[in-house]
């Protein structure tokens, strides 16, 4: 949504993408927690004791208290539990999948040049296809640093998996959700269709969408939510990983409002 303030004033819409990304990097907790850690270190070694460590304990802190499996799943499960699993029983025309991520390793097989996300929901919108008849699947995402976009590589995926490739419709062009809900608004119209993307992303999806006037019907997949019996874990790095998932949404949901705020 940067975009749409940054084309107001006139500067190229590429801009706002790459502003967007390098604001993210420092305000989520792997560059946060590092520039923490470098002011503290640069503290030390000018001989400010007591700021080196202020920012070597907060940077600790933070990697400790995110690398924690009870913190980290309460804030995968706040936005996990927004939306409950698809029931397969919509008479819809589209199912619209959206892009998560891909490389272009022609040594790699093809089910492992797309990212995690990007195989669960391709196959949760495959599911979705196969049990909806004379349905189309929509697939959408840029190419970033790779050779291949991830709307065509999704493409090649489901086509291997069964279906007809008269029945796939791609766009190589949106580089976010805004993006991408733009793209399907022009296709849908105002028709109900499915909207396959990560249970943690899907309550940002979801408010993009609506907010265009749209009828999405939610089908979450890839849960990262789960059952903890004890709250005596040691941390780990895939508890962080799901701070950052969970952290990169809640600051997206801001950087939406904000920017709605900015242009009115």
């Amino acid at each position: 949504m940067l975009n749409l303030i940054l084309e107001r004033f006139g500067f190229n819409m590429d801009i706002g993408f790459t502003i967007k990304k390098f604001i993210t990097f420092f305000i989520e907790p792997f560059g946060l927690i590092i520039t923490l850690l470098l002011i503290g270190v640069y503290f030390l070694f000018t001989k400010k004791e007591l700021y080196s460590k202020i920012f070597l304990s907060l940077g600790v802190t933070l990697l400790l208290v995110l690398s924690y499996a009870p913190f980290s799943n309460l804030l995968i499960t706040n936005l996990e539990k927004n939306y409950p699993k698809y029931n397969y029983k919509h008479t819809i025309k589209y199912i619209h999948v959206l892009g998560c991520g891909q490389n272009d390793d022609k040594t790699q097989p093809l089910s492992s040049q797309l990212a995690d996300c990007s195989i669960k929901r391709v196959i949760e919108g495959i599911m979705i296809y196969n049990k909806t008849p004379h349905a189309k699947l929509i697939f959408t995402g840029y190419k970033g640093k790779t050779s291949i976009s991830s709307a065509e590589i999704n493409k090649k995926f489901a086509i291997e998996l069964g279906v007809k490739e008269k029945d796939i419709i791609t766009s190589a062009k949106p580089k976010d959700t805004a993006q991408e809900a733009d793209f399907t608004k022009n296709i849908v119209k105002q028709e109900p269709f499915v909207l396959v993307t990560s249970a943690t992303h899907m309550p940002r999806a979801m408010k993009l969408f609506l907010s265009r006037g749209m009828h999405p019907i939610p089908a979450p997949t890839l849960f990262y939510k789960r059952d903890i019996k004890t709250y005596f874990e040691l941390p780990s790095i895939k508890n962080l990983e799901n701070s950052r998932i969970a952290i990169h949404e809640y600051l997206g949901m801001l950087w939406n409002i904000g920017t709605v705020i900015a242009l009115y």
